[in-house]
């Protein structure tokens, strides 16, 4: 159901794709969001933020390399029924896990209705949680500024919708271009389809209860929420100052996260 990425983000995804996806059996969408040019020449540092699905279904093995990665500080962004549902992150000495639900409707509330482009349906809904979840992504976004924190993985269900927006919002402070932001978001759509075919041998009717939306990462998506969360914000700058993150910490951003 996941949406390949076309024209020009198709060209951006292929060149940033390598070395960027971290093998862990267990997850679809665990990759690095360093690599990016930024502000002034310079780039965001690799092996400090992380992106992935959930990760309640680490075994052993997968234990064992996560801990090798170093990771520091783990932002789950799911529901708290989500986290009852599936559980947590296995513990291990030195992780710090943080649970942060940014407030947003129930997307089944508002069912995808047929005909309607699925980039418009999805930007909208991330203009709901932008509009309900202030408090939550600022939380977050506060978080991955901490450089004591890093390295750190943001992750929700499925590492496109929430995390997305969390790793889109931090890349547009980092000075990232919008359509190498847009094409980070559309790679999601590889890691969604194997996700799908996992879903379909491990979930009873397979795919037929899940609606195209849950899976999909149109790249014109992201790039309708950027644009409309700065026409209503003058910048994402003035978004997450609205949201409730600080000047320091947008500033603490930028340090540890650029090279």
């Amino acid at each position: 159901m996941g949406l390949c990425p076309t024209g020009r983000y198709r060209v951006r995804v292929d060149a940033i794709e390598d070395n960027r996806h971290i093998s862990l059996p267990a997850t679809f969408n665990f990759r690095d969001v360093g690599g990016y040019p930024g502000h002034d020449g310079r780039t965001v540092r690799r092996g400090r933020l992380y992106r992935s699905d959930s990760l309640h279904r680490l075994d052993e093995q997968d234990q064992d390399a996560f801990a090798a990665i170093g990771i520091r500080t783990v932002i789950d962004l799911r529901r708290p029924t989500e986290v009852a549902r599936d559980g947590r992150v296995p513990a291990y000495q030195g992780l710090t896990y943080r649970h942060i639900h940014p407030e947003h409707a129930d997307w089944a509330e508002r069912p995808h209705e047929e005909g309607v482009s699925l980039a418009r349906y999805l930007a909208d809904r991330y203009a709901d949680l932008a509009q309900t979840g202030t408090a939550g992504l600022a939380e977050a976004v506060g978080l991955i500024a901490e450089s004591a924190n890093a390295p750190v993985v943001v992750h929700c269900v499925a590492g496109k919708d929430r995390t997305g927006i969390v790793c889109a919002l931090t890349l547009a402070v980092l000075g990232v271009d919008d359509a190498d932001i847009v094409a980070d978001y559309a790679l999601t759509a590889e890691a969604s389809a194997r996700f799908g075919a996992w879903l379909a041998e491990t979930t009873p009717g397979g795919l037929d209860n899940v609606p195209a939306p849950f899976l999909a990462s149109p790249a014109e998506a992201m790039e309708l929420f950027l644009a409309e969360l700065r026409e209503g914000h003058g910048s994402v700058e003035g978004y997450l100052r609205h949201a409730g993150v600080t000047d320091e910490q947008l500033a603490a951003l930028r340090h540890h996260l650029l090279d």
